[in-house]
């Protein structure tokens, strides 16, 4: 078993992922990186340190034996999970009668499905190394969007945090829900002025986890200072 700890990644090709992994391994994790891009996240393990400090599995999170086996490899690698980010997801145009039935199909199986998936196939690793749990959320999941389907699965996750909190009291597992508004990432289309980076999260991730045990922060809501919603 490894004397390091361990922190899963899903969504971790690019982004608020790719960040949070720059991140933990500064703090001393090794990594394991799941998202559906594998040469991203190669390419993403190889920046990291190679074999030694990163895992790159390749992994549609929709599809649940798929995440048992990133953490069945994360646990043949290095015997143990202390931390888990379920960061995969994508959105939507806003409005009822806009994108296609199966985007939104997809994005409801990736952003709600996908997360619980993470949840049930990390649970039993996590109780085993009191470790920590994170989902992420949005301001989205906060208040309700005109016309945002998107906003409806952060919602969900929003309750799906508190959830598995108030399931996991006891057990020394902490749930965090990271909660961030408009960040400059892949998400969005076109580049905005006054966004956050996908590193000022991944700081925020890292501060979740820095805290001591009996300290669990259970959402962090993190907007630029310029955002109105």
């Amino acid at each position: 078993m490894s004397d390091s700890r361990v922190f899963l990644i899903t969504g971790a090709s690019t982004g608020i992922g790719a960040a949070t992994a720059r991140h933990a391994v500064e703090a001393g994790y090794k990594v394991v990186l799941a998202a559906r891009s594998e040469d991203k996240l190669q390419a993403l393990a190889a920046e990291l340190g190679g074999d030694d400090m990163a895992l790159a599995t390749p992994c549609d999170v929709t599809d649940f034996a798929q995440q048992e086996a990133v953490v069945a490899a994360a646990l043949e690698r290095w015997g143990r999970l202390d931390v888990a980010f379920a960061n995969a997801g994508f959105g939507a145009a806003r409005g009822f009668l806009e994108e296609t039935p199966e985007h939104w199909r997809d994005m409801v199986l990736t952003n709600v499905l996908g997360a619980a998936y993470t949840i049930r196939a990390t649970l039993p690793a996590l109780k085993d190394a009191k470790g920590h749990l994170l989902l992420t959320g949005s301001v989205a999941g906060r208040r309700a969007i005109p016309g945002s389907l998107y906003s409806s699965t952060k919602w969900a996750v929003t309750g799906m945090g508190e959830s598995v909190r108030q399931e996991l009291n006891g057990t020394g597992v902490r749930t965090t829900v990271i909660e961030p508004g408009m960040v400059q990432t892949p998400f969005f289309e076109k580049p905005g002025e006054g966004r956050l980076e996908a590193d000022d999260i991944a700081r925020a991730v890292l501060y979740a986890v820095s805290q001591p045990a009996h300290v669990d922060v259970n959402e962090l809501l993190i907007r630029p200072t310029a955002q109105e919603g």
